[in-house]
């Protein structure tokens, strides 16, 4: 036998396993078992993040449904009933925090009841979440023009074309469809995709934050990142806007690819290499980089190793406490460039520990 036909008989088969094991073989403290529990307790004993002081926000609602999809997905009943046992006092004792259904920001609560609903079977929860997913097509007396416009296009009326909206309608609605089978939920969150993909993508494959601001904004391009990621996982694939979707899915991964920094993580503002690491949009890309992978929409060889090494990055900048650090702070549209730069950086900050929790359970997955 030939010698390197011998060499490469015996090596290859190490190689293939090796590959396979880049998402799943990590050292200790860099589990996402060890990650998933720290950072799904922390939030059980932390207080409320309120959107403008008064309602449960986006930001808490998704630490809140990770937390609670890690906990199911660990069979860990103890702190299933203890996720559990905080909303159902938010229902009760708390209900003053209850979001209204008047914004793209605060709709996304109802994604968190139907994914309890999904574990628990609870009907109240399911009742809940939809009134949350159908409000979001249902244009109110009040509506302004612009809403009106949107919603005789066939859009939801809270469609404002920020990249952020694109998880925010997307999950809502994907959660809609998960639970009750109606394709009508599951179009709305891939017409309104390809809106913005045709929109707001720009030729190197990444976002702009909104029409009239043309930066890169990290977490606003992992919140479309992401939410792409979970369309992608649930839209058949002869659905008319699948293709459409990840050809803007791939491009984008593509970019980021190139754009990863000497950190394996990713800048607050993704193209300035002066700009800081920021943990929250770069965990988002981790989490679509790893769903890619899973899911055979990205070549193994080439995406396994970078997610690998950005979530190793990513891990480190936990603290003791459970806290995400380099966290950049919730952030309206400007067209200011300095602006981006000049994001306080938070510790702990739901944006970021919600992400990390994505990365969490796509590992898992």
């Amino acid at each position: 036998m030939n010698k390197w036909f011998f060499i490469l008989l015996v090596l290859l088969p190490f190689q293939l396993f090796a590959q396979k094991n880049v998402l799943t073989d990590f050292p200790k403290g860099y589990t996402p078992e060890e990650v998933g529990e720290r950072l799904s307790y922390r939030f059980v004993d932390s207080k409320h993040a309120l959107y403008v002081g008064k309602w449960i926000g986006y930001y808490e609602t998704f630490t809140w449904s990770g937390a609670l999809e890690y906990a199911a997905m660990t069979k860990n009943h103890k702190l299933l009933k203890l996720i559990r046992k905080k909303f159902d006092y938010l229902l009760t004792e708390e209900k003053q925090y209850l979001p209204p259904k008047t914004h793209v920001d605060l709709n996304t609560f109802g994604s968190l009841a139907l994914k309890l609903y999904r574990i628990t079977k609870d009907k109240h929860y399911r009742e809940l979440g939809m009134s949350y997913a159908d409000s979001q097509w249902e244009l109110p007396k009040e509506a302004t023009s612009q809403e009106k416009e949107w919603a005789e296009k066939g859009y939801t009326w809270q469609t404002r074309l920020w990249i952020d909206d694109m998880y925010m309608i997307t999950i809502l609605q994907i959660e809609a469809y998960k639970v009750t089978k109606e394709i009508k939920y599951i179009n709305r969150a891939a017409e309104e995709m390809v809106l913005y993909l045709d929109k707001l993508q720009r030729p190197n494959g990444l976002f702009y934050h909104a029409l009239d601001v043309p930066f890169y904004w990290g977490r606003g391009n992992g919140w479309i990142a992401a939410g792409m990621s979970e369309l992608l996982q649930y839209l058949p694939e002869d659905h008319k806007d699948h293709l459409r979707i990840m050809q803007g899915y791939k491009k984008m991964m593509e970019s980021l690819k190139i754009y990863q920094n000497s950190r394996n993580i990713w800048n607050q503002l993704i193209d300035q290499d002066d700009c800081w690491s920021e943990t929250s949009g770069s965990a988002m890309f981790a989490f679509a980089f790893i769903k890619g992978v899973k899911n055979g929409w990205l070549d193994e060889k080439e995406y396994a190793p970078l997610a690998r090494k950005a979530w190793m990055s990513l891990v480190t900048y936990i603290n003791e406490q459970g806290d995400v650090t380099e966290i950049c702070i919730g952030t309206d549209r400007k067209n200011d460039k300095q602006y981006y730069y000049n994001r306080k950086r938070c510790v702990g900050d739901y944006h970021g520990q919600l992400a990390y929790l994505w990365c969490v359970n796509a590992l898992l997955e």
